[in-house]
């Protein structure tokens, strides 16, 4: 009996995650261009965008000519939108998250998002992306050797 409730239960979970999907999508930090192309497809390929602002996310829609229908998901919403997340999934199978700049959740709303997915049994997919500190730790063991040789120097 407890089994097949189990087993039942992981069934349902898994059709779920079969048909839906989160993606959290990082954006351009500055750049427009700093974006993958899998990041432009899955915006193109998605039912729907939640956007922490719909007016800075449509300038990066416009540019790639995305024409994606979007919500509006910033720290102000973000607990009441979580709570419908199964109401999103009968809307659109496919949502993309995305922030201003950077990837959704760092410190920007996303969190409750991903929570309330996972305890529903929607997939949750993070796709890589530009970040702000990556960059210039992959130089910085360059510039301190430089930096160790100039001070040496008399």
């Amino acid at each position: 009996m407890i089994c097949s409730g189990l087993l039942s239960d992981l069934l349902n979970n898994f059709q779920k995650t079969t048909m839906a999907k989160l993606y959290i999508v990082p954006t351009p930090v500055g750049n427009l261009e700093d974006i993958t192309l899998r990041a432009i497809r899955i915006l193109n390929e998605a039912a729907l965008i939640l956007a922490e602002d719909t007016r800075t996310s449509a300038t990066l829609l416009k540019h790639y000519q995305i024409k994606t229908k979007m919500r509006s998901y910033h720290k102000f919403n973000e607990h009441k939108v979580s709570a419908f997340i199964e109401e999103l999934f009968t809307e659109a199978e496919t949502i993309a998250l995305i922030s201003d700049a950077g990837t959704p959740g760092i410190s920007d709303p996303g969190f409750l998002l991903v929570r309330s997915c996972i305890e529903n049994g929607f997939d949750v997919e993070c796709l890589p992306g530009a970040t702000a500190f990556v960059p210039p730790s992959s130089i910085r063991d360059f510039l301190q050797t430089a930096l160790s040789l100039k001070d040496s120097c008399p």
